[in-house]
């Protein structure tokens, strides 16, 4: 079921200056399915990446720099479906994609479909750092990376048995490709998690705005469990699941990937601030609850404009999300009843 515009909490619209903002995936509310102690790990795992950021935007660390290292963070956290406990391939193997984005002169990096890089999303900054293709994939995206100081592993340092668990259940039923954790609470072994893992759209995402004024996004994901190999969803793609831009907004997307390839969704952001003039909370909104649904869009984003303003709208029933400021305690959230400015 979706959300209603005004059911949505989001980021106060009032602050101003340097913030980062992240997300940990969308899907549905089961409240009942976990423990305290369950929900505990998940708040706790957001509010110490949102930590080590704000840390690094206090310290004066360029936007690309902050968003590129929570996302490496959530890349290691194997709660989350991107690096270490990415979804597995039809053919029971894992490949992984990401993008940043730098705001100040539009410089984007990109990798997809790595089977053997621990960090994604360092690769797409290496790629993005030698200022010449946007879009690595596969082996040669590995060579590149490799040449430039990423680490490798062994393909199986990604897998987790609730995941090869899931990908088996999906598989006996037929089921075909599933976004994230699609039938992952079938699994009497699997611990619940916050966000029903039968509709749970993982992707891990940040966008942030530094202290010179600088803004920047990272996105990272292991696609969806038993996609057909060598899919690629939309956050590797620039404008798609991932956008920066200094004049206008960064923005991360996590959801359906095909109807954010189509809709554009990320620069679709931010065209409607750039070029009809709207804020923030209204370019988003309209892209989130307008026009993905009919494309099949469920999911959600992050985003941050020019003015340090945030925005965490989905249309799903909940996303696991946080933003801070320096200065200010961290905010964390999951459910969409939960109001995310509490500690503003």
């Amino acid at each position: 079921m979706s959300l209603s515009v005004s059911s949505m909490p989001s980021a106060p619209t009032g602050q101003r200056g340097p913030v980062i903002a992240l997300h940990g995936g969308a899907g549905t509310l089961t409240r009942s399915a976990i423990t305290p102690e369950q929900q505990a790990r998940y708040r706790s795992a957001l509010n110490d990446i949102l930590l080590a950021a704000q840390a690094l935007l206090a310290q004066g660390a360029d936007a690309l720099d902050v968003v590129t290292e929570a996302v490496r963070l959530l890349e290691e956290c194997p709660l989350f479906n991107a690096g270490r406990g990415a979804v597995y391939t039809a053919d029971a193997r894992h490949e992984l994609d990401a993008c940043v984005m730098r705001g100040s002169d539009l410089a984007a990096g990109a990798v997809a479909g790595v089977t053997r890089l621990r960090n994604p999303v360092l690769a797409a900054r290496a790629v993005l750092a030698a200022g010449a293709p946007v879009l690595l994939i596969g082996e040669g995206a590995e060579h590149f990376a490799l040449a430039r100081g990423c680490e490798a592993v062994a393909p199986d340092w990604f897998d987790t048995p609730e995941r090869l668990a899931q990908l088996r259940t999906v598989q006996a039923a037929q089921s075909g490709a599933t976004l994230d954790h699609d039938a992952q609470t079938q699994l009497a072994a699997q611990p619940p998690a916050p966000l029903d893992e039968r509709a749970k759209f993982g992707t891990v995402g940040a966008v942030a705005l530094d202290l010179q004024g600088h803004l920047a996004a990272a996105t990272s994901t292991g696609g969806v469990t038993n996609k057909l190999p060598g899919r690629v969803g939309d956050s590797p793609l620039v404008g798609a699941g991932n956008y920066a831009n200094d004049r206008t907004v960064a923005v991360s997307c996590t959801g359906m990937g095909e109807a954010f390839m189509r809709g554009l969704a990320a620069y679709d952001v931010s065209a409607l601030v750039e070029y009809a003039g709207l804020t923030l909370h209204e370019a988003t909104r309209r892209v989130v609850m307008d026009k993905l649904p009919p494309l099949g869009g469920r999911g959600g984003l992050v985003a941050v404009d020019a003015q340090g303003q945030i925005a965490l709208p989905f249309n799903t029933e909940g996303m696991y999300r946080g933003w801070a400021r320096p200065g200010q305690a961290p905010v964390v959230a999951i459910y969409a009843d939960e109001d995310d400015r509490s500690q503003a």
